[in-house]
C-alpha cells in the first residue's frame, strides 16, 4: 500500500530570509514573487558554496525590503465617477476610489 507524504509546497508565495538554499514558491510562482501587495524585494549575494554542500542546484538571491510606513493623507479622498452599462442595457454610476482601486455602483 503506498504512502503519501504532505507536500511542502505552499499555498502562498512569500520571500525567503535565507540565501543559502532555493526558495520556497508556490506552483506557478518564480524566485521573487510574492503574493503578498506589501511586500518588496532586493537582491542579495547569496551563498552559492552552502547550497551546493547541501545538494540545492539553484540558491535564494532576493530578501524582502521593511515594509512601508503608510503615508498619512490629508485632504478628501479622490475618487472616479463615469457611467457604464449593465449586461441587460440598464445603465449604473460607477465610482471609484483611486487610492485603494475600489469601486461601488451606484443607481440602477
Amino acid at each position: 500500500m503506498a504512502t503519501s507524504s504532505k507536500s511542502s509546497t505552499p499555498e502562498e508565495t512569500r520571500l525567503d530570509e535565507h540565501l543559502d538554499a532555493p526558495s520556497t514558491t508556490a506552483p506557478g510562482d518564480g524566485p521573487a514573487d510574492t503574493t503578498d501587495p506589501g511586500e518588496r524585494a532586493s537582491s542579495a549575494t547569496p551563498d552559492k558554496g552552502a547550497a551546493a554542500r547541501a545538494g540545492h542546484g539553484t540558491v535564494n538571491a532576493v530578501v524582502p525590503l521593511p515594509k512601508r510606513k503608510a503615508a498619512a493623507r490629508q485632504g478628501r479622498e479622490r475618487t472616479e465617477t463615469y457611467t457604464a452599462l449593465r449586461p441587460d442595457g440598464s445603465e449604473v454610476t460607477v465610482e471609484r476610489n483611486i487610492e485603494t482601486g475600489e469601486s461601488s455602483v451606484k443607481g440602477g
